[in-house]
């Protein structure tokens, strides 16, 4: 709580605008807000001119006057504190703020992480053997994954940076589709046209992702706004790692889905490392969470390595987003245990301790699996055969992808125009006669007639 009143008085802000659980993000009355859907956002209300108290009236903010010249210090709080369910044995530390989540559902949280896990190796083994261009594992992160996925409903909207793919998963995108794009074969359903793990899915509210860092940021409030002007009860969620909070378009996003009152989630995956720069060269401030009162958003930090506190937060969230038109802030608080990229080496900046400690010690997975097991709803039997099984499926997709041919070459002059101009046509022509000239150098045997 100390650390919680120093970060009252230096934002200016009531204790309950930090959030906790239940009321996990209660309203709350220092800043009086005008709701109506006309107007342009949060309204401060001044006091009235003809008061006999000198109180300050500058429309820009909400504040009392003071005499003592003083600058406020970064380090007045101890930290935003973060919020979990489970230690890391997992036991349940407080019934109150056990999800109860039915055993079929942590079943299939633990399947699909372990899943995700599997596709992580073979994919990334086939990027070693040269197989397919690049690839990013999501080792250490699935419990961002699966928690934040199944807290939200299947219409809203899901801005993605590039290690989400457990949230694709979960909504029931398949192994085929997911080596598919890998590979950019045939049955990429962006045909061939992006690098691999830029998945996107539009039956699924999956936006397909871009690989410039944080853009998605102000897109995701933009289209939180769309959805709030059709009222049609659906949220967006956006994520993006630390790293990306450094850009401007984080701001950007932030400051637009604040003062347009969207109902969006910004979920921050708070990994440690941007690519090799670590968190304490990325900011000096108390990480992501802290920056949300600044714009006026409702913010939490979170344990990411807990699947259960990821729900929770993420389903508190989603539903006053949509209840009261606002945006929220989660920090999830986790680990990247993989390498950045396959472009990367972490051995350069990290020590292998570091990661074994992660790896072992406190590993989402491994935190899910324990709470079924204290439960009796998983034994060793059944993780060998589920290893065996989960295996068995992403090699079958492996395989599969690997045989598919490669999408048409018509496919590069086609979904830009609704009809192809001159230049373009005569670009088609000539890359066409080059291919029939120097055909020895292009196998058109792999591809889609």
């Amino acid at each position: 709580m100390a650390a919680l009143r120093g970060l009252n008085i230096m934002c200016r802000i009531p204790l309950n605008t930090i959030c906790y659980r239940r009321n996990l993000f209660p309203l709350s009355g220092r800043l009086s807000r005008i709701r109506a859907f006309g107007s342009t956002g949060p309204v401060l209300q001044q006091q009235p001119f003809n008061t006999p108290e000198e109180k300050p009236q500058f429309p820009g903010a909400s504040a009392d006057f003071v005499e003592r010249l003083e600058f406020i210090q970064p380090n007045v709080i101890s930290g935003i504190p973060i919020y979990r369910v489970m230690d890391r044995q997992g036991q349940i530390l407080n019934p109150a703020e056990d999800p109860k989540i039915p055993r079929e559902e942590v079943l299939n949280f633990y399947q699909k992480m372990t899943l995700l896990n599997t596709m992580d190796r073979i994919l990334y083994e086939s990027q070693r053997q040269g197989r397919i261009s690049f690839y990013m594992t999501n080792y250490g992160e699935e419990g961002t994954h699966m928690g934040s996925a199944a807290a939200l409903e299947p219409t809203d909207l899901v801005f993605g940076q590039y290690r989400e793919a457990g949230v694709l998963m979960y909504r029931g995108f398949p192994l085929d589709l997911f080596m598919a794009q890998c590979y950019a074969n045939a049955d990429d359903l962006g045909k061939g046209r992006q690098m691999p793990v830029h998945y996107g899915c539009k039956d699924l509210n999956f936006v397909t992702i871009s690989s410039p860092l944080a853009t998605q940021l102000p897109q995701a409030a933009g289209a939180a706004y769309a959805l709030k002007r059709e009222n049609n009860n659906r949220a967006v969620i956006c994520y993006f790692g630390e790293g990306a909070a450094s850009e401007g378009d984080a701001h950007a996003g932030f400051n637009f889905a604040a003062t347009l009152e969207c109902p969006i989630i910004f979920f921050c995956r708070n990994n440690g490392y941007a690519i090799s720069t670590p968190t304490n060269e990325q900011y000096r401030g108390d990480g992501i969470a802290a920056r949300g009162p600044g714009y006026g958003i409702m913010s939490i930090r979170v344990d990411g390595n807990d699947v259960f506190a990821v729900y929770n937060a993420t389903r508190e969230a989603r539903r006053r987003a949509v209840a009261e038109n606002q945006p929220f802030l989660i920090e999830a608080m986790t680990y990247r245990i993989g390498h950045h990229s396959t472009s990367d080496d972490s051995s350069a900046y990290r020590s292998v301790d570091e990661v074994n400690y992660w790896d072992k010690q406190d590993h989402p997975i491994s935190r899910l699996r324990h709470y079924m097991v204290s439960r009796g709803w998983w034994d060793e039997d059944q993780e060998k055969a589920w290893r065996k099984q989960s295996r068995q499926h992403v090699m079958e997709a492996f395989e599969k992808a690997e045989r598919r041919l490669k999408p048409s070459p018509d496919n590069l002059f086609s979904d830009v125009y609704d009809e192809s101009p001159p230049l373009l046509k005569k670009q088609e022509q000539e890359m066409f006669q080059h291919i029939r000239q120097y055909k020895e150098h292009y196998p058109l045997d792999l591809y889609e007639k």
